[in-house]
């Protein structure tokens, strides 16, 4: 990712669609949770997810991301709120996790799961998993069966395996897992603490970047982003998908 990609998506709030609400939503779908369950946060960002489950629940977080200045603001956040002890960074490619097998309780993986391909990532990550332990993630998925070719074109790079919510459920089932809650995020997730300050940092950094050809190509890619779901809400969405490991 270009640095002044990264530079801009380390002020935001979030680096993707997310919401306090749906987390807790999420979070109360969990059966059989511990009374201090050990959770990991994959592709965590700079946590405002993490955060929320700290205050959601008396677990121990491990929070993993492969951008250490994402982790800086976590950790920094984390300590003026007081949830230091109780949250620990790792900066490492989710990827390649060498936990022990059956490590945590709670996987949890907000937008970020699509880096490594739905079902790989279910495969990939029921070993951390302890037995009845639960796999909540959130995956952008159709909402049409039959999207405009432009926004096809558009998404086939970045999420090559999108597939409509429901055909998602045999993958789920076949990697071993108990379906046990889905919802779609309100479209309002992807604005207010993403697209709207997004916006609004392009705006600022055209006038500071004014005739830089590279930084000027950087800002039209986050916007195109922006102007795509603007124009194409109603085709695709993010869905939270709540896991339970069977066997």
């Amino acid at each position: 990712m270009h640095s002044l990609m990264l530079k801009i998506y380390e002020e935001l709030p979030r680096q993707g669609p997310g919401d306090r609400q749906s987390t807790a939503r999420a979070l109360r779908m969990v059966p059989g949770l511990p009374a201090s369950p050990e959770i990991l946060d994959l592709g965590c960002g700079t946590g405002a997810q993490t955060l929320d489950l700290a205050a959601l629940t008396p677990g121990q977080i491990t929070a993993v991301d492969n951008h250490a200045p994402f982790l800086d603001k976590l950790s920094e956040n984390a300590a003026a709120k007081g949830l230091a002890n109780r949250i620990r960074t790792l900066c490492k490619d989710m990827a390649e996790l060498d936990f022990p097998r059956g490590s945590f309780d709670l996987i949890w993986s907000e937008g970020a799961a699509y880096q490594m391909g739905f079902e790989n990532a279910l495969k990939d990550w029921r070993r951390l998993l302890r037995p009845g332990g639960s796999l909540i993630l959130s995956e952008i998925v159709w909402l049409v069966r039959n999207p405009p070719a432009e926004l096809v074109e558009y998404l086939k790079e970045e999420c090559p395996d999108m597939q409509l919510a429901e055909d998602n459920l045999p993958l789920i089932q076949s990697a071993g897992y108990e379906l046990t809650g889905q919802f779609e995020l309100p479209d309002e997730s992807w604005w207010t603490d993403y697209y709207t300050p997004l916006e609004k940092t392009i705006t600022q950094m055209r006038d500071k970047h004014r005739g830089d050809a590279d930084a000027e190509s950087v800002l039209d890619v986050l916007q195109t982003e922006i102007n795509m779901h603007r124009k194409y809400a109603s085709c695709y969405a993010y869905v939270f998908y709540v896991m339970k490991r069977t066997g």
